[in-house]
């Protein structure tokens, strides 16, 4: 780590970060003379500020504030090291940090910590997840009292209608794009192919496939930041919001996932289209987990606006072959690749706590051996199936009294998100949705 400040002398200050229950990133600027001193020592700050609401403010009777005396917590610099920060004038570089208790134990409430959990109950099973994330956002022209799509920097004119599929969207922002993919490059974000998506200024971007969850959510969490701050220096916003137009589709952040052996094989795979027990275990663990999950995959009060019927977004438990109205979808194609899709989350999400809790969701089906339900054909929308939870507060209730949240998340965390969602859920009750989308808008 130090020697990559000393081969980028131009870097004169850096931030250290960690992510908030909300995939915030909280953290400190840092002049680079004193950066050896953070690399050694790491830095200190509350245990209370990873758990701060959407607007940044302390959650009310946290017993992490007043009652513990607002104690510190150690963050040490995480494996990901230094990188450039490119939407940023300035030459400046991001070490990614997470939590610590001063004994050296890890803080249970540190959303990546909670991941490093899940993914040791694999590795000490002899497991190891190999996760993609597809990341749909939304470039915004937030400059008027309504959000709309940017003037083309090629054309100045506006998009008038959503072009699924089209270069020609694409080719619209070509110059924003490029500088997304060189600023993945610098940052090494595995960023592949790019699609202009069905809502007016919506795009997606898949990142690749990685057999190191910890890493994956990384490339998730810093990628938000990056194509957040860059389109800022491109004069214009880009949001990760479930859902900024009542008219258009709502951004999802699918996840694709498989688990290795120890000999790297994958065990989804037995040389069907049908795919092994391990992966109908793994279905039905996460058939189970999910109404109970819904705040993890929905954790905003705009997220619901989302979750409604015949609207691209998985309203109903329940899985399938190749079919995208399900909550969980068998991808056709190479049974070596055979894995998971799973498209509950909206863009908005944590990602840390997000493969957390399907990893975790999927780990708890396979130990239990749990036989899911039969797969769904044709249109999951028209049939009677369970449902996620309708609204916030009943999602909070259900992620307070699961059991297979008690099984995922430890009892801080747990706590920690609970507090948070009912203030948020408090506050937000007094505002309009539109001053909703204003808060969300470059946060979430």
């Amino acid at each position: 780590m130090k020697n990559w400040l000393r081969k980028h002398p131009e870097v004169k200050t850096i931030r250290v970060a960690a992510a908030d229950l909300n995939g915030q990133p909280r953290g400190k600027r840092v002049p680079t003379r004193f950066a050896d001193k953070v690399v050694e020592d790491g830095t200190r700050f509350p245990l209370s500020a990873l758990n701060l609401d959407i607007w940044g403010e302390d959650i009310d009777d946290s017993p992490l504030l007043f009652d513990s005396g607002d104690a510190d917590g150690v963050l040490r610099p995480t494996e990901r090291g230094f990188m450039p920060m490119p939407w940023l004038s300035a030459p400046t570089a991001l070490l990614p940090i997470w939590m610590f208790r001063d004994d050296g134990r890890p803080y249970e409430g540190d959303p990546r910590q909670a991941l490093n959990s899940i993914v040791k109950l694999y590795k000490d099973a002899g497991l190891t997840p190999v996760v993609a994330m597809e990341m749909e956002f939304y470039l915004i022209d937030d400059s008027g009292r309504n959000l709309q799509v940017p003037l083309s920097p090629r054309s100045g004119r506006r998009r008038k209608a959503a072009e699924t599929l089209s270069i020609r969207a694409l080719d619209s922002f070509d110059q924003f794009f490029t500088d997304l993919y060189d600023a993945c490059e610098e940052m090494d974000i595995p960023a592949d192919t790019a699609i202009s998506e069905a809502g007016l200024g919506q795009f997606e971007i898949n990142l690749m496939h990685c057999d190191d969850a910890l890493r994956a959510a990384d490339d998730a969490w810093l990628f938000k930041m990056l194509v957040k701050g860059l389109a800022r220096s491109h004069g214009f916003a880009a949001s990760f919001m479930a859902k900024p137009y009542e008219e258009y589709a709502g951004s999802g952040l699918h996840t694709h996932f498989s688990v290795l052996d120890k000999d790297g094989a994958n065990i989804f795979d037995d040389g069907s289209a049908q795919g092994s027990d391990a992966l109908k275990h793994a279905v039905g663990g996460c058939i189970e987990a999910m109404g109970d999950s819904t705040l993890i995959f929905a954790p905003h009060a705009n997220s619901y606006q989302r979750l409604v019927p015949d609207n691209h977004a998985p309203t109903a438990i329940c899985w399938g072959y190749e079919n995208r109205t399900a909550a969980l979808r068998i991808p056709s194609g190479s049974t070596a690749a055979r894995r998971i899709e799973h498209r509950v989350a909206g863009g908005d999400v944590n990602p840390y706590l997000l493969l957390a809790n399907i990893l975790g969701a999927a780990f708890i089906g396979m130990e239990d051996k749990i036989t899911p339900p039969d797969p769904i054909t044709g249109n999951a929308y028209a049939l009677d199936l369970p449902q996620l939870q309708p609204t916030w507060g009943d999602a909070i209730n259900a992620f307070e009294n699961s059991p297979y949240i008690k099984r995922i998340f430890s009892p801080e965390l747990i706590r920690n998100m609970l507090l948070t969602k009912r203030q948020e859920l408090y506050y937000m009750n007094e505002l309009t949705e539109q001053e909703q989308s204003e808060i969300y808008l470059d946060t979430v």
